[in-house]
């Protein structure tokens, strides 16, 4: 892949969906780091970016922005939500999997993902916590939720999820598909061919919403 391609990739590609929806992650704090994990599980579903944007809005905008809210909310004020955001497709379904998650969520960790990631005891078993939060948060959410919080947590190095692998074999950039094997030739890719003012983080973001173009156009 030539640097010119790589630099236009990340340049019109490689925004961050934190940073698109006005959340802090980069501070820490775990407000802004549950606003993210919101947000992931509303991206972990088939679900354009559009309308996950739109719908993780509607949440900002009636305040429903922690465990203890959404819980308060209940499901028929979740579905609304939900639905106001045209989030239709999923909506029952999702607002079933918020309640158990964030009921397990309070419970086992006072509400707060810092306190989860403090007792994993190491990559492996901070994905496992969180897929262990509720059924509906499988590879694909944990992926992209930890993706942001490289630098942050000190244990989120997630595999790339699929799509990423089809961008990334798609441009050259990779031969092998196994997600293990995958992460480490984007890592040396990345590390022979970094941009300035750009992080890993914007160049899987760039190869993710690559790999979304690429399956709607029916490649695999």
């Amino acid at each position: 892949m030539k640097k010119e391609d790589l630099i236009s990739l990340v340049d019109s590609l490689g925004r961050r969906y934190s940073e698109l929806l006005g959340v802090d992650v980069e501070s820490g704090e775990d407000k802004e780091i549950f606003k993210w994990f919101l947000a992931s599980v509303l991206f972990g579903a088939p679900i354009n970016e559009t309308s996950v944007v739109k719908t993780y809005k509607c949440f900002e905008k009636h305040g429903v922005l922690t465990p203890r809210k959404i819980v308060e909310t209940g499901w028929d004020g979740l579905v609304a939500i939900l639905d106001e955001g045209s989030y239709t497709r999923y909506d029952y379904k999702t607002a079933d999997k918020l309640l158990e998650v964030m009921g397990n969520l309070s419970t086992k960790y006072d509400g707060s993902l810092n306190l989860l990631h403090e007792r994993a005891s190491d990559k492996a078993d901070l994905e496992r916590r969180l897929e262990e939060l509720g059924r509906g948060i499988g590879d694909v959410t944990v992926s992209i939720f930890l993706r942001e919080l490289r630098g942050v947590w000190s244990k989120a190095d997630p595999e790339p999820t699929p799509l990423v692998i089809l961008a990334a074999k798609r441009l050259g950039i990779i031969r092998e598909e196994s997600p293990e094997k995958a992460s480490e030739e984007l890592k040396e890719f990345w590390a022979r061919n970094e941009l300035a003012g750009k992080s890993f983080i914007n160049f899987e973001t760039a190869l993710l919403r690559f790999g979304r173009d690429l399956r709607r156009k029916g490649e695999r």
